[in-house]
């Protein structure tokens, strides 16, 4: 049975689209933690294109009465600016990726070769000192896993981007399995396994046949456009039922 971490991150691009406050994302944070939701994930970027500086802190407060049953998962770019972030929140999880600040969403996970690993070894050290689990956002390749554990991570998030993808047009298995034998890998490692970008309830069942195992799937986007017709709470419920497998 995995954990359902929603990601509020399109909740608050459409708030941005008007000066209203329009959806309340406390008021969806809410709603998801109603209908079955295990935890909460913001990806709080420098442009503050969605999730804002602002969100945190009261995303944080009003967690406080579930937490740390209920986790709250803060992902991004270790930069001085994440560390702020988190000296400030304390999330339980801390799901670090890659990508550049402009990027235009996380599709690539850390090789942790060269300059990378001595970013990602300096930066875990600096979160688990705050009593976050650090976690790794990585591609499905189990050669990446040995590197994960060296540099000090607590676990791994598998990229399914682009899994989904292939789902999509029919020709997933080869993605399926190396998400599959990443994830072992990473199990007999004694890392937590995640998984995350573009899940939906037609491409999470087979994920979950293959990776019985895992911990945590972090979903917003798709989550975010089937609850315009299923609406929010009963898509989050739907959701979670999935991952439970």
């Amino acid at each position: 049975m995995a954990r359902l971490s929603v990601n509020l991150n399109k909740v608050a691009l459409l708030r941005n689209a008007r000066r209203t406050g329009v959806p309340d994302v406390l008021h969806f944070a809410r709603i998801a933690l109603d209908h079955g939701a295990q935890g909460l994930t913001v990806h709080p970027r420098p442009d503050e294109r969605h999730i804002r500086g602002s969100d945190i802190p009261a995303l944080a407060a009003s967690m406080q009465p579930f937490r740390p049953a209920i986790e709250f998962n803060i992902e991004g770019y270790p930069d001085e600016r994440l560390m702020d972030i988190l000296r400030a929140t304390l999330p339980e999880q801390c799901t670090l990726v890659p990508d550049a600040p402009e990027a235009f969403t996380s599709e690539e996970g850390w090789k942790l070769t060269g300059a990378q690993m001595e970013l990602a070894r300096s930066s875990i050290t600096a979160i688990a000192a705050l009593g976050c689990r650090p976690v790794l956002f990585v591609d499905p390749d189990p050669t990446v896993v040995p590197r994960a554990v060296a540099a000090g991570a607590a676990g791994i998030e598998i990229y399914t981007g682009s899994y989904a993808a292939a789902f999509q047009q029919g020709g997933h298995a080869s993605l399926l399995a190396a998400i599959a034998a990443t994830a072992r890998a990473a199990r007999d490692a004694g890392l937590v396994v995640n998984a995350g970008h573009d899940l939906n309830l037609r491409n999470i069942p087979p994920l979950m046949a293959a990776v019985p195992f895992l911990a945590e799937a972090s979903i917003g986007h798709e989550l975010t456009a089937d609850a315009l017709e299923r609406g929010f709470g009963p898509t989050v419920a739907a959701y979670a039922a999935a991952l439970a497998g």
